[in-house]
């Protein structure tokens, strides 16, 4: 009895229009990194010069452990933030818009939450070409939009509107404005990840961190986010879906010989 098997799986040849978009996404790739690492050099030296100006030429008499001494006080409370923010702002927003974004600010509270929802609109996964693009154009729209109701209402309407709102509102809007956008956030990010296994592991670890082992060692509150960020892309790796990669190898494994 013959044994017969499966015909080889071939994957489709790409296109004269695929090749031509994956060398314009190379371009555009490589001359934001480029760019980008221009600008944000640029920015961190204007933000430099005003400090500079005080220590070498104001003489106001700071001395370097002065300044030292203010450094590591800063960096004891956020330096955690330097490695947290990019380990997780990088899957949503691609390597274009993380410049874009470190260098606009507002990244949790107003960028991010507009990358999700851009995505979200058209479909795209978050990593993938599509949704780095998606995010570029979303944080352009963003910060676009920040700045003209900045110069209509803060600039042009600020002083009288505020008189017009009372005190208490004012303070109940201060105490529940920002639980209501991360919420809305993480909701949107969990819809448009379609991960329940990923989702799971993270609102576990923040759960079990947060109520349990900060309470426990209040000493770990400043770190909560990045034990609760790295565990789960560590716990999450670990337990993720083989399946697909067997599928691909098993694909890419050369056909017996008949």
């Amino acid at each position: 009895m013959a044994i017969t098997s499966a015909p080889p799986v071939t994957t489709p040849a790409p296109t004269a229009q695929s090749v031509a978009a994956d060398a314009a996404m190379s371009r555009f790739e490589t001359q934001t990194s480029r760019y980008g690492s221009l600008t944000m050099t640029a920015g961190l030296i204007l933000s430099l010069l005003g400090p500079a100006y005080l220590v070498f030429f104001a003489d106001l008499q700071i001395t370097a452990g002065m300044v030292w001494v203010a450094f590591l006080a800063v960096a004891a409370i956020f330096g955690v933030l330097w490695f947290v923010e990019p380990l997780t702002y990088f899957p949503i927003l691609g390597s274009a818009a993380m410049y874009q974004a470190f260098m606009i600010g507002n990244i949790s509270n107003k960028l991010v939450p507009a990358a999700i929802v851009a995505q979200s609109s058209i479909g795209a996964k978050a990593g993938s070409k599509r949704g780095d693009l998606a995010a570029v154009m979303a944080i352009g729209g963003a910060a676009t939009m920040h700045l003209l109701s900045l110069l209509i209402f803060v600039g042009f309407l600020g002083t009288w509107l505020v008189s017009l709102v009372p005190v208490e509102v004012i303070e109940v809007a201060r105490l529940y404005i920002m639980p209501s956008l991360m919420g809305a956030v993480l909701v949107q990010a969990i819809v448009s990840m379609r991960n329940v296994r990923a989702t799971v592991v993270a609102l576990g670890l923040a759960v079990v961190i947060q109520l349990l082992v900060v309470p426990a060692f209040p000493q770990l509150g400043m770190f909560a986010t990045a034990v609760v960020v790295i565990s789960s892309i560590i716990i999450n790796w670990v337990v993720r879906d083989r399946r697909g990669q067997v599928t691909i190898q098993s694909e890419a494994a050369p056909e017996p010989n008949q």
